[in-house]
């Protein structure tokens, strides 16, 4: 351990750092009743402040009502289910049930406290029910405290990260907006791209592709590493993931692969599971097994673009489509027959390989901004793993002590 560093109940920190438990730092309360008479479900100029619950989503936002009861620098905390998860909140609300309130006694940032909560502290469950966190169980937990001006200073760096993440959201959440509307315009002929002007015709699959086939009715044998084996789990909205693909042995590969020999390019849709109706091209270079929960989709390229049907299938016609092919079924599911009977309108080949080549960049330029967003969290998760530590000083020990 280096020599201006103390060892201490939550881990090695810097001497000028200190530790403190949550009741000595904090007021501890839960949250009491909403009064209904003075709440909405929306926003207004009498109900304007925030109604927070012990809820996940959207930082546990209830509604919204006349009064607050709680002051701005305060910190929320799940008690709860998922308990644990921190939100600082720098404006007055109200929390109901069983969410957790922790306000300051004294001046403290609020921003750098959720961020080492949500972090650095692990809630062990103390009940033998439903996980739960109580006033009491919470306030014996042990915190780092930095001095304050370094409290601050952690705090603007993580807030900057946190505010290229938001904007970063934003802008895959627009960008996703502008793709589907181009999908609805060029994949229905509503709107034309520059010199084209050819008549579509409407076609089902059955009398598109060269072949529809699923993959295997029957589990294989896990284990080996010779071929990959494809099941819906790996077919995202237009591309594979195969982070989570396994791998099975030659023998058991060569059993099931005359059933279904994907290639290249071929189209694989999902027609079992949760995801059903998930579409992407093979973009694999090398065979692999297929799960009977995704059908294999093969056309004739001199005819007809993959991807252009793949976009169809993503379409919001499309998959209207597929949801009226599954309705009445007791599990979800699409029949290779229902496949065969969807139906597109067809654009000429030509058409077809511009509107896909349009489509397609749309495509790359939100999986670049995926990709962006994705190396700014984890810049964050390391940024954490040194500020919150005391490995990275953004003030000086000499600052510190003035």
């Amino acid at each position: 351990m280096k020599s201006d560093y103390k060892q201490t109940e939550v881990g090695a920190l810097p001497h000028e750092w200190e530790v403190s438990s949550f009741g000595a730092m904090f007021n501890i309360s839960a949250g009491g009743d909403v009064d209904p008479k003075r709440s909405r479900s929306y926003r207004d100029e009498i109900h304007r402040y925030p109604i927070y619950s012990n809820a996940l989503p959207n930082f546990g936002l209830y509604g919204f009502c006349s009064y607050s009861d709680h002051p701005a620098g305060s910190i929320t905390v799940t008690a709860r289910g998922m308990v644990g998860a921190a939100n600082f909140r720098d404006h007055a609300y109200t929390a109901i049930g069983r969410v957790l309130v922790l306000d300051p006694k004294n001046e403290i940032s609020g921003r750098y406290f959720s961020e080492v909560i949500n972090s650095r502290v692990a809630f062990a469950n103390e009940s033998t029910g439903v996980p739960q966190l109580t006033a009491p169980q919470i306030a014996k937990y042990q915190l780092p405290v930095p001095p304050i001006a370094e409290q601050h200073a952690i705090a603007d760096a993580l807030n900057d990260a946190d505010a290229l993440l938001g904007a970063l959201d934003r802008l895959i959440a627009k960008k996703r907006d502008l793709k589907q509307a181009a999908m609805q315009q060029l994949l229905t002929g509503e709107k034309r791209l520059p010199g084209f002007h050819d008549a579509w015709e409407s076609k089902t699959l059955r009398h598109i592709c060269e072949k529809i086939q699923d993959g295997t009715h029957f589990s294989p044998k896990m284990g080996g590493n010779d071929f990959l084996y494809v099941t819906s789990k790996n077919i995202r909205f237009g591309r594979l993931d195969m982070s989570t693909a396994q791998r099975i042995s030659s023998a058991e590969h060569a059993k099931i692969y005359a059933r279904c020999d994907v290639r290249k390019g071929d189209l694989l849709l999902t027609k079992d599971g949760a995801n059903t109706g998930n579409a992407a091209l093979n973009s694999l270079n090398e065979p692999f097994s297929l799960l009977s929960s995704v059908a294999m989709l093969r056309f004739d390229s001199r005819r007809h673009v993959p991807g252009y049907f793949m976009h169809q299938i993503l379409s919001a016609y499309g998959q209207s489509q597929i949801k009226e092919a599954m309705s009445g079924n007791a599990i979800t599911r699409l029949t290779l027959e229902k496949i065969n009977a969807l139906r597109f309108p067809i654009a000429s080949l030509p058409e077809q390989i511009a509107i896909a080549e349009a489509l397609s960049e749309m495509d790359a330029e939100i999986a670049a901004l995926e990709q962006r967003r994705d190396k700014t969290r984890a810049l964050k998760q390391g940024m954490m793993q040194e500020l919150l530590t005391g490995k990275t000083r953004l003030v000086s020990p000499e600052a510190v002590h003035g």
